[in-house]
């Protein structure tokens, strides 16, 4: 493909060799979405849904062979295997796709849309037997042949969900003969005699199948069982016919037991009519046909007609006495459901007429209402007009009542602040008072005090007013320690000594020190009296003149 390429251009990078068949390729694919997307956007192949495009596949596949097979095989130039194709793959497209637009429910399969069908059935066999003709080898002729059939079934599927009907060969139950018919014969022949080669019903499902099955095994072992019985009976008893009775009544008992012959009347019937058949071979091979009623007897016999049908009537006759007893308590329900219909049925007509009864007494209270109605609107609407002027004389009021108290919360605002005023100068004088009022406690105190004082050391003074201003002590520990006081107490801003310090000064026991106390306070005052003024004199009582 890419030598003419290189002979057209012999300058071209060797990149072009894969690069051209890609752009190919590409090109190929978009011009087939493209097409694909125009066809179901188009008219012509609108509803049929997605499975047309599927169907455009298998049409392209079944092309590619009916190509191979008009040039290669036929050997038919480019052009003629052109029209080959549209004779066979879009003629069989067109005509389906004209069946599915011309399908009409209403009117099902008319004889046009049959010839149309058949017509394009039997061009899907030529396309699929020529696909089949070209295949390379054998295991692509089956593919390649079914793909032309897959294609159209594809449409036909959307054509048959259109018209809800069966396929045309099944409702044509008189159809005329042909090569179609005979092989759809011929096939539906083949597997209903394999079908009864092996026994089976085409029209029973999987479960019955399986459980005749067990019912036919079941009544094989039994016959086995039955015929080693007679044997036995007729040839004497031995080890080995005892061991294979044995093994035989087993299995028969877990073929009877697997078969549920014990629990399910529809499968002992099914064991003793095949038993039947297998025991009684002879006689039906012995019957004179010629006697209708033997023959009828027999069949009658080997169908186990009369035992089924008792089973049948009895079964038949339970259920009658149970519908027949449901159906009494239901005539008594219905009954008592009658009385109550009946009881309610009065109990709704009282109510009826108790109703109506009072619907006429509310029509005459209506008519009452209404006049009282009016008469309450004229009177709401006198309101109406009261309340509108007391709203506008209450505005006023409000009005006045709102500027008085402006005036009245400006008046209040300037009293509030001329009482927040005195407040704090009526605060500072009280916080002034009680501190003077302190202050006179303290004075008053210190007076007390200062009177109580004088009192005590006027009573000292009294009693040693004729003593020595200027004592001499005989202890000379004491005398020491007068010296101590007398120091401390004229020195400036002197105090008395205390009486550990006397104690520690003069080595006495603090308890001494504490009597020496006294008695230096004593001799003290008495100096001091002796040397004080004549005004202080005077005020002690010692000299008034």
């Amino acid at each position: 493909m890419t030598s003419w390429l290189f002979d057209l251009f012999p300058g071209a990078p060797g990149w072009l060799s894969w690069a051209a068949p890609l752009a190919g390729a590409v090109l190929v694919l978009a011009l087939v979405a493209w097409a694909m997307g125009r066809l179901r956007e188009s008219r012509w192949l609108s509803g049929i849904g997605p499975q047309a495009v599927v169907a455009l596949g298998g049409v392209a596949v079944s092309v590619h062979g009916l190509w191979g097979f008009a040039t290669d095989t036929a050997g038919l130039p480019n052009p003629l295997a052109v029209a080959f194709i549209a004779v066979f793959d879009a003629a069989e497209m067109t005509l389906l796709v004209m069946m599915y637009r011309a399908a009409d429910p209403e009117q099902g399969w008319t004889p046009e849309l049959r010839l149309m069908h058949r017509t394009a059935w039997l061009l899907v066999s030529f396309s699929a037997a020529m696909n089949a003709v070209h295949a390379p080898n054998w295991w692509a002729r089956p593919v390649l042949a079914s793909i032309p059939g897959l294609a159209a079934w594809l449409i036909e599927l959307q054509l048959r969900s259109k018209l809800h009907r069966e396929r045309p060969d099944e409702a044509d139950q008189g159809g005329r003969p042909g090569p179609v018919r005979l092989l759809v014969l011929l096939w539906q022949h083949a597997w209903a005699g394999l079908f009864a080669l092996l026994g089976l019903d085409a029209r029973t499902s999987s479960s019955a199948v399986a459980r005749a099955a067990l019912a036919q095994r079941a009544a094989h072992r039994v016959y086995r069982l039955r015929l080693a019985l007679e044997a036995g009976s007729a040839s004497g008893s031995s080890r080995r016919a005892q061991r294979r009775l044995r093994r035989l009544r087993g299995r028969a008992q877990k073929a009877l037991d697997r078969a549920d012959v014990a629990t399910d009347t529809g499968q002992s019937l099914a064991l003793v009519r095949r038993l039947a058949a297998l025991t009684r071979a002879d006689e039906v091979a012995r019957l004179n046909y010629a006697d209708a009623t033997a023959v009828l007897a027999l069949i009658e016999d080997l169908a186990v007609t009369p035992a089924a049908k008792r089973l049948e009537s009895s079964a038949l006759a339970e259920r009658a006495e149970d519908a027949r007893q449901r159906a009494e308590a239901a005539r008594e329900e219905a009954e008592a459901a009658r009385k109550r219909a009946e009881d309610a049925l009065s109990t709704a007509q009282r109510n009826l007429q108790a109703a109506r009864e009072e619907h006429a007494a509310l029509l005459e209270q209506r008519e009452d209402a209404d006049g009282a109605m009016e008469a309450a609107r004229q009177r709401a609407e006198d309101a109406r007009q009261a309340e509108q002027d007391a709203r506008k004389r209450a505005d006023d009021l409000i009005s006045a009542a709102r500027q008085e108290a402006d005036r009245i919360r400006t008046a209040v605002d300037a009293e509030e602040q001329r009482l927040e005023r005195l407040t704090l100068d009526t605060d500072a004088l009280q916080r002034t008072h009680s501190e003077a009022q302190t202050a006179l406690r303290q004075v008053t105190d210190q007076i007390e005090e200062a009177t109580a004082l004088r009192d005590r050391l006027l009573r000292d003074v009294a009693e040693h007013a004729g003593s020595d201003p200027d004592p001499v002590f005989k202890s000379e520990a004491k005398q020491a320690g007068w010296q101590l006081y007398l120091a401390s107490v004229t020195a400036d801003h002197g105090s008395e000594p205390s009486a550990a310090e006397l104690a520690e000064r003069c080595s006495v026991d603090p308890g001494n020190a504490r009597n020496w106390l006294r008695d230096f306070r004593a001799a003290r005052a008495a100096q001091l009296t002796a040397h004080q003024p004549r005004a202080l004199v005077g005020v002690n009582g010692t000299d008034r003149s």
